[in-house]
């Protein structure tokens, strides 16, 4: 038998951090080596950051990046490493990952496929290499191959698929397994996405199965660059089998997993199946000594969490939670502000923090927690104490805000051990609307008025909660939903305030639904929150009208009917005359009258709202459902509003 140990590293890096990249990608080479591996995969872009954006396109990056690689040569002795970088050719930029061994420069293979979808921008800063093309590179006076290449090392055979390259339908491994290979490594920088894991499994498993192979594949960790969580999770299988996992969503900085496969196992599997057809692509040999196997791996597998029955509610509240906290550090803020009003938006923030904090020090320990938010200056020594000192909430009355909310704000603050300030604005308010009053001359009514007495409330709330943000130097959260996003239901520069707006990739029935579940049941090593009760048992409402019962969906539609319809007219790009018939057969209980005027409803403050969209602050990207318009949802802030296509849905229901 000839057996090899293959390890699989989830790196945690940040955009032109070049001393901490570094600094992961040896602390997995130095874990790999420990473990006696023999070739070890790290991800796409590992070295430079994937989210460095138009910064590809400067020297300096590239100047930097090669300068890192040249320090990790050194770290390569007795191991086949694979790192990526950016790399300049003949003045194109390309997507590259370089392969080390022993202390020397082997090659490197450029990415053949680049995505140009949703979050996704390749081609904006890279070329894709050309199929079948190799060619020379010249690094500090040294010749090194480059293009479609695989290599033997020491008899074993190793090619690439990077990325995107695994999930096109003339993948790389179709012709690697035409050439024998008897490792495919695949580098990567694979968002999260709910569910997103079972595919990728699918990907690498089968994939290791159909090219009779063993698969490498190697993933990202934690919110690298802002908008984007990875959630790592990086593979090992072979021949259809998958051996090993790093966890995912962890709050390390690096994770490292390794198995032992039998490559005359996989080359046996090759011989049935094989059709050798003539390739292009170039064999780089080198000599490797292999030194002796050990069975003493580590084999993570997938945590006991992602086996649970509510599997999008635990990753909602890791996702989100290890983003806040790369965010909080990364960003070297002092903690988080957040306009608490006693409903589900807001609430489910507060959750978040408490849900990370809880999550974090779990991991790390308080005392790792601590090391890693180092730049804050106070002590943390208990998961309460850290709740409080990172977390303030402020409640801001008007004459329209109740009790209810009021209580419910105070109490969730106590549950979660934030810190609670109260106080009230109304005779702020009434100061902004007598000065106008008196410079314009115009008498204010809630039956002319009612969207400007509204604002100006939303309004009144956003520079206390700044304040309070600012002497902190802490970062404001903004508490708008997906839902809200799509139809412009939320006061600009009011409860839209903030640097980041955790929760602006989900729609509100999920939150709602998240909330009755954190409420009785928490993800592991977390504690339910009973003091969402409250919340719960309220329909969302912004309390800004005077003696009215008013509710969100009074004031557009259900919020199920309301996300139909966004998931038919953006997503899928309907027609309203496509949608209406579709919630008829879904939603027959409502006359065709009633559904013509929510979905007449919703295109119109779909596009009223773009500039609305264009301002928001960044948020988490979680599904392919985002309206994020800067990376992911684009649509013109002028447009023609959909007149034609909603006359002539209305030329159906009159017919």
């Amino acid at each position: 038998m000839k057996l090899i140990t293959l390890a699989t590293a989830t790196l945690n890096q940040t955009p032109m951090d070049w001393s901490d990249n570094l600094k992961h990608i040896c602390a997995a080479i130095h874990a790999a080596r420990q473990a006696k591996a023999h070739i070890l995969c790290l991800p796409e872009l590992c070295i430079s950051g994937y989210g460095c954006e138009d910064a590809f396109l400067g020297e300096g990056l590239l100047s930097q990046a090669q300068k890192a690689l040249l320090q990790l040569v050194q770290e390569s002795k007795g191991l086949i490493v694979a790192v990526g970088l950016p790399l300049r050719y003949q003045n194109r930029i390309y997507n590259t990952v370089c392969l080390l061994a022993d202390n020397k420069i082997l090659g490197f293979v450029a990415k053949r496929y680049l995505p140009s979808d949703g979050i996704h921008y390749e081609p904006r800063w890279f070329h894709p290499w050309p199929k079948g093309v190799h060619a020379e590179i010249e690094i500090n006076g040294e010749h090194y191959p480059i293009g479609d290449l695989y290599f033997n090392c020491g008899g074993i055979r190793i090619g690439f698929e990077i990325c995107e390259e695994a999930w096109v339908a003339n993948r790389p491994g179709i012709a690697l397994a035409e050439q024998g290979i008897d490792v495919i490594l695949n580098p990567t920088a694979s968002h999260f996405a709910f569910n997103k894991q079972a595919v990728r499994q699918r990907l690498v498993t089968e994939g290791s199965r159909a090219f009779s192979t063993s698969y490498i594949y190697a993933n990202l960790l934690g919110n690298e660059a802002g908008r984007v969580i990875y959630d790592g999770g990086s593979m090992i299988a072979s021949n259809g089998q998958l051996l090993a996992q790093t966890p995912r969503l962890s709050f390390q900085d690096w994770q490292l997993a390794t198995a032992t496969v039998n490559i005359d196992l996989t080359r046996m599997h090759q011989a049935r199946t094989s059709q050798l057809t003539a390739q292009k692509m170039r064999c780089v040999k080198t000599a490797f000594d292999y030194p002796a196997v050990t069975y003493d791996t580590t084999k993570n597998c997938a945590a006991p969490w992602e086996s649970q029955p509510f599997i999008k509610e635990e990753e909602f509240s890791r996702a989100v939670g290890l983003g806040l906290f790369d965010y909080l550090r990364k960003s070297r803020a002092q903690g988080f502000a957040l306009s608490l009003s006693g409903g589900a938006d807001s609430a489910c923030i507060a959750s978040l923090v408490r849900l990370m904090i809880q999550l974090a020090c779990a991991e790390l320990g308080i005392d790792g927690f601590s090391q890693k938010l180092a730049h804050i200056h106070f002590p943390l020594t208990t998961v309460n104490d850290i709740s409080e000192q990172l977390l303030a909430c402020l409640y801001q009355a008007t004459n329209n805000s109740s009790h209810t909310t009021q209580n419910a704000a105070k109490n969730l603050a106590t549950a979660v051990h934030a810190r609670f300030y109260d106080i009230n604005i109304e005779d702020i308010v009434q100061a902004y609307i007598s000065k106008i009053a008196t410079v314009s001359q115009h008498r204010f009514s809630w039956l002319k008025d009612d969207l400007a007495l509204q604002n100006i409330q939303a309004r009144a709330r956003a520079p206390a909660v700044w304040l309070l943000a600012n002497s902190r130097n802490a970062l404001l959260l903004a508490t708008s939903n997906r839902s809200e996003v799509a139809v412009g239901y939320a006061t600009m520069d009011g409860d839209t305030s903030g640097g980041l707006s955790p929760i602006a990739g989900v729609d509100k029935p999920f939150i709602r639904h998240w909330l009755r579940w954190l409420e009785q049941h928490a993800p592991d090593k977390a504690q339910p929150i009973a003091a969402l009760a409250a919340i719960n048992a309220q329909q969302p409402t912004a309390e800004l009208r005077p003696n009215q019962q008013q509710t969100d969906e009074s004031d557009l539609m259900p919020y199920d009917i309301l996300n139909r319809i966004q998931k038919a007219a953006i997503l899928e790009r309907q027609t309203p005359e496509d949608i209406l018939w579709l919630l008829q057969q879904q939603e027959p209980q409502y006359p065709i009258d009633q559904l013509a005027q929510w979905i007449t409803r919703f295109f119109n403050l779909w596009s009223q709202n773009q500039w609305k969209r264009e301002r928001y602050a960044p948020s988490f990207h979680l599904d392919d459902e985002n309206l994020d318009p800067r990376s992911w949802c684009r649509f013109p802030i002028l447009s023609g509003g959909f007149k034609a296509e909603l006359a002539a849905m209305q030329a159906k229901v009159k017919a």
